[in-house]
């Protein structure tokens, strides 16, 4: 199948990035906590949350992602084209555009959020990733950025076996949104759970200072971690027929 023009999936990656932003965020600002008049909590919670991330994922992937690769997500960019699945010519376009993204979406949720009386996106967090003081459940820096750089390293292998040409066809989506639920689940309490660069920025931008002075490790952990899987999954999960023809064209 031929590749679709750039500008083609740079569209994709720029909606697929929205969506995830302003779904998963979105849950976290308005949706996470709803307090009736009895104090009785009516929000869907960290779970909610979770399974929000995991589904915009899976149905913006099965969306677009024929379209750009479905990355929305610097990370998985950088981990696909370790991994040989993606062109390093692709990194810098694909970033930017998963950057501006995420920051649009982060840009509408603010105009939403303060559509209520007394909302102040630096008190509230809105939605942000942070260490020490700014963790949900007060997880220091080092334990921060080790949760940070395992999960998403998972979550590469997860995306590189999911779309790898010998597993089953049709169901990487899945398996991809799953995986990030499952990702949530764990991590919510100890970073507010970033493995995305793009997700982290598209937020942080306008939650005052505290929150940019912490995204870089939310930039450098997920890339890291992207790092590992990508340079070590076709070591770890050789692929026999990739190998002959590599050889043959050598």
């Amino acid at each position: 199948m031929q590749t679709p023009a750039l500008p083609t999936r740079l569209l994709a990656e720029f909606i697929g990035t929205f969506v995830l932003v302003f779904g998963g965020c979105g849950s976290a600002v308005f949706a996470a906590s709803v307090l009736t008049d009895d104090s009785i909590n009516m929000g869907i919670g960290f779970l909610g949350v979770a399974l929000a991330f995991g589904l915009t994922v899976l149905v913006m992937a099965y969306a677009v992602g024929h379209i750009s690769g479905g990355h929305f997500n610097p990370a998985v960019t950088l981990g696909a084209v370790l991994a040989g699945r993606a062109e390093w010519k692709d990194v810098l376009p694909y970033w930017v555009t998963q950057i501006v993204g995420a920051t649009v979406a982060g840009a509408i949720l603010l105009a939403i959020a303060t559509g209520k009386d007394g909302f102040d996106p630096v008190a509230s967090g809105f939605a942000t990733n942070g260490y020490a003081e700014r963790s949900p459940d007060g997880y220091s820096l080092a334990a921060v950025l080790i949760a940070e750089i395992v999960l998403t390293a998972i979550f590469l292998y997860v995306i590189l076996g999911a779309t790898d040409r010998r597993a089953p066809a049709g169901f990487a989506p899945i398996a991809i949104g799953l995986s990030l639920t499952l990702i949530h689940l764990v991590s919510i309490p100890i970073s507010n759970t970033s493995v995305n660069p793009a997700r982290s920025l598209g937020v942080a931008w306008f939650a005052g200072p505290d929150a940019l002075i912490q995204v870089w490790a939310f930039i450098v952990a997920p890339l890291v971690g992207a790092a590992i899987a990508g340079l070590t999954y076709r070591m770890l999960f050789p692929d026999p027929e990739v190998a002959e023809a590599l050889i043959g064209e050598a």
